[in-house]
């Protein structure tokens, strides 16, 4: 029985490689099984750890930080105005206006998706997508609709948000705290 075994286990290692064919053959014919092994195979090289995932920042984040960094923009908005009188607050404002248009503009250049002025008389294409134009009023009929543009839109040729490099910590930080040391 001991031979039966012997020759179902070569069969495998053969066919499984864990023994090279000219080594059976060696075996077979009175030779030594190790004649093609290395004498010292080279260790296997020692695995690289895993690099943690990095932390993840909500795109909405990082506008909002890039708003407050360049323009102020939550101080204002969330600064309690009752204490100032509407020339201190419209004196603020239009700093900060400034700056978050000219934020906007870096991140996603806006231009107007209607080129025609608010109030003046419009037609959609025969063929549009809901997405661009927004239909009030008496809205019957097919396409193409004609009436008085409310409301230019807005379209983006870009989204340039700044690149997050933070830790997990400091993924939902807006703002970090400023000390003056």
């Amino acid at each position: 029985m001991g031979r039966l075994s012997l020759a179902f286990q070569m069969f495998f290692a053969a066919l499984g490689g864990s023994i090279s064919v000219e080594s059976g053959r060696r075996l077979l014919q009175g030779g030594d099984i190790d004649a093609d092994r290395q004498p010292n195979p080279a260790p296997a090289s020692p695995k690289q750890p895993k690099q943690p995932p990095a932390p993840q920042r909500s795109d909405a984040i990082t506008l909002l930080a890039a708003l407050q960094r360049e323009a102020r923009f939550v101080d204002l908005v969330l600064e309690p105005l009752g204490q100032y009188s509407d020339e201190q607050v419209g004196a603020a404002a239009r700093g900060v206006l400034s700056d978050c248009a000219t934020s906007l503009q870096r991140i996603f250049d806006l231009k107007p998706l209607v080129d025609d002025e608010e109030n003046a008389e419009v037609q959609t294409p025969d063929q549009f997508d809901v997405a661009c134009y927004r239909l009030t009023g008496n809205v019957t009929g097919e396409p193409p609709f004609r009436g008085h543009l409310m409301h230019h839109g807005w379209v983006t040729s870009k989204c340039d948000l700044p690149t997050w490099s933070g830790g997990e910590s400091a993924s939902k930080v807006v703002a970090p705290a400023e000390i003056e040391i």
